[in-house]
């Protein structure tokens, strides 16, 4: 049977500590996030040689970059699952509020939480990384030379679906019961479709498809 829907509001989890620990886990673990990720993009852009008409010199390269975004989400995803349910991202916890599977205080609560964990995660970077930081677009979302604002809002779009899918997915109740014998590691599919969102996206915007991770790293490079 489906678990019943959550309440829109619920008072009893507003007075249990459970509820507030959750909040601090989505905090830490989307500061992580944007910390390791936007550390990988600076790293990654401060190696690119002016000099050979922008080549590579070494460092991760956009595979690299999309292994840092998926294997974070992965860590992070397995780290939390038990504490908050692991979101790290408002659109996975928007999607989970339309499905009635979190209460809108904990929605709006776990949303507020993961834009103040992604701003303070880069600002990390930034404190440890100051020139490269601003010389390289602090790992802020752009839309890339020769795509429309279509082109882009489109992929961001295909990829966010892809990422919330797999959420879904990977914690269906009825899967769990009914593929017993097959044990679902709920982190590795949903890091895995970050990696591969990541893989096709970044050329056209380098991958928002986390309204946190976007805000974050567009208010601590501020523009």
């Amino acid at each position: 049977h489906d678990p019943p829907p959550a309440p829109l509001i619920d008072p009893e989890e507003l007075g249990k500590w459970s509820f507030y620990r959750a909040i601090i886990a989505e905090f830490i673990a989307t500061l992580l996030f944007l910390y390791i990720t936007v550390l990988t993009v600076i790293g990654y852009k401060s190696q690119i040689d002016p000099d050979h008409n922008g080549e590579q010199c070494g460092g991760v390269g956009i595979l690299g970059i999309a292994w840092a975004f998926g294997g974070m989400i992965f860590v992070l995803v397995y780290c939390t699952a038990g504490i908050s349910g692991g979101h790290i991202n408002p659109a996975v916890t928007f999607g989970l509020f339309l499905a009635r599977k979190v209460s809108l205080v904990r929605a709006i609560m776990y949303m507020l939480a993961q834009c103040l964990g992604a701003i303070c995660g880069c600002g990390l970077v930034k404190a440890f990384q100051k020139a490269y930081y601003v010389k390289y677009g602090g790992g802020a979302n752009t839309l890339n030379d020769g795509y429309s604002t279509g082109t882009g809002l489109g992929a961001e779009i295909i990829g966010t679906f892809v990422l919330v899918y797999t959420v879904f997915a990977a914690t269906d109740p009825k899967r769990n019961a009914r593929d017993s014998h097959v044990p679902v590691l709920a982190p590795l599919p949903i890091g895995f479709a970050v990696f591969m969102v990541h893989l096709a996206t970044i050329p056209v915007t380098g991958t928002g498809i986390n309204p946190a991770r976007s805000f974050g790293a567009a208010v601590i490079y501020g523009k």
